[in-house]
C-alpha cells in the first residue's frame, strides 16, 4: 500500500512538471489573486495587456513589456471579490461582461488558483499564486 505522504509527493511533483509546460498568453489579460483576510475573501485584480510580435506580454498603453516579478505598476482593468472559488469563478465567467478571458488553459488555472487561495483563506495558510 502506498503511504499518504509518498502520495502527496508524487501528486505535487506532478503538479510541478505541468506547472512547466509552455501556455500562451491570454490576450484577454491576466489576474492578480490575493487574500483579504479581514473581509474574508478572495480577490482577483484583472490588468489588461496585449501580446507583441514576440509572444510577451505588453502594457497597453505605452507597448513596453510587462514584467513578471510584479515590478510594473498598473491599474486593474476591474477587482473581482468572492467568499469561495466558486462565486468568484462564476463572477468572472458568468457575470462579466466582457468575460476578461479568453482561453480555456486560463480558466483552468484560474480555478485551480481560488481553490487553493479559498483553502489558505480557510486554513489560515499563506497564499502565493503560482
Amino acid at each position: 500500500m502506498i503511504s499518504q505522504a509518498f502520495r502527496r509527493e508524487e501528486l505535487a511533483a506532478l503538479d510541478d512538471q505541468l506547472s512547466k509546460r509552455f501556455i500562451q498568453l491570454d490576450p484577454a489579460g491576466y489576474f492578480l489573486i490575493y487574500l483579504d483576510r479581514d473581509a474574508g475573501l478572495i480577490c482577483a485584480e484583472h490588468y489588461s495587456n496585449d501580446i507583441n510580435e514576440k509572444g510577451l506580454a505588453v502594457d497597453p498603453e505605452t507597448g513596453e513589456p510587462i514584467p513578471c516579478d510584479g515590478g510594473a505598476k498598473r491599474q486593474p482593468t476591474v477587482i473581482f471579490r468572492g467568499k469561495t472559488a466558486k462565486e468568484l469563478g462564476i463572477k468572472i465567467t458568468e457575470e462579466a461582461d466582457p468575460v476578461p478571458l479568453t482561453y480555456l488553459d486560463h480558466a483552468l488555472y484560474l480555478g485551480r488558483e481560488f481553490v487553493k487561495a479559498e483553502a489558505a483563506l480557510l486554513s489560515g495558510q499563506e497564499y502565493i499564486q503560482d
